[in-house]
């Protein structure tokens, strides 16, 4: 990272967003992507507009002729950190594309004239990304009972969003490419469930069967269900990746696509209904 966004990131979070030199006035966010290759946390400040209540950032790059690191690390990984001057959130990174990104674009470039210069400077595409806040667990209990309650709440969730872009697209006709909105969403959710489940199995399940002995037949059932929705869930991302018509990330026709969602959905309902059965009750005896 530039030492001139360093300073940039530091003056915002202790003022409130507010930052002066160069940007002062401007409406500015924090955008936390993960490095496609690194794995490590990114945050880059950006410029912003609104499309209602959404954040709009535009790749631009000042009209270079490569897209930004930050775009390239949200097509692999879309689930980003969101800081404003008032909050900070999860959301996941949905670029727009055909019609409905010339129609940002046009509203970008009324607002801020600046970005149809950049997008003179180059043949490049520049891309419009909208933030799109992702589902939010009411308040519940707390502990360890509370975070798993909340993990699948948020999984559940994403999942039945995900269902619904697939059921659109099949009402569609079903040919149509998977396009990004439903790409950037299926991603999020099978990277968070890869490593909820990832951390289940290394973390909470071999201290949990130490305490209780007796339900280690329950963690290997378990454990071999999380094999079962892995296999699942790697489909899903190769159907995402299937070659289609070549527009753009996550363009391919992914044939079959919502059958693997339908088939996602069913198996991990029931895992997750399971596993709150069993492991509930025995969570809170831990904290009581």
């Amino acid at each position: 990272m530039s030492s001139f966004n360093q300073n940039v990131i530091e003056e915002f979070r202790a003022n409130a967003g507010k930052v002066g030199g160069p940007f002062e006035g401007a409406e500015l966010l924090l955008l936390t992507t993960t490095g496609a290759r690194s794995g490590k946390p990114h945050t880059v400040p950006l410029g912003f507009l609104r499309d209602g209540g959404t954040p709009l950032v535009v790749a631009s790059a000042a009209g270079a002729d490569r897209h930004p690191a930050w775009y390239h690390n949200l097509l692999a990984r879309p689930l980003v950190q969101v800081e404003t001057g008032t909050e900070e959130y999860e959301a996941v990174a949905v670029p727009a594309s055909g019609e409905r990104r010339e129609t940002l674009f046009a509203q970008v470039v009324r607002a801020e004239p600046g970005y149809g210069e950049y997008q003179e400077r180059t043949a490049r595409v520049i891309p419009v990304v909208a933030l799109q806040r992702t589902h939010e667990v009411p308040d519940g209990e707390g502990g360890i009972a509370g975070k798993l309650l909340s993990v699948h709440g948020w999984l559940r969730a994403q999942l039945a969003h995900v269902r619904e872009l697939a059921g659109d697209r099949v009402r569609e006709g079903g040919a149509a490419p998977l396009g990004l909105q439903l790409r950037q969403h299926c991603l999020a959710f099978c990277h968070t469930l890869e490593f909820h489940h990832r951390s289940e199995d290394a973390g909470l399940f071999p201290y949990l069967e130490q305490q209780h002995p007796h339900m280690r037949e329950f963690f290997r059932r378990v454990g071999a269900e999380h094999a079962v929705i892995a296999r699942l869930q790697e489909e899903l991302v190769q159907a995402l990746d299937a070659p289609g018509d070549g527009v753009g990330a996550g363009a391919g026709a992914g044939e079959g696509f919502s059958d693997r969602v339908e088939r996602m959905s069913r198996e991990l309902e029931s895992h997750l209904d399971r596993e709150e059965a069993q492991l509930l009750p025995v969570l809170r005896a831990l904290e009581g």
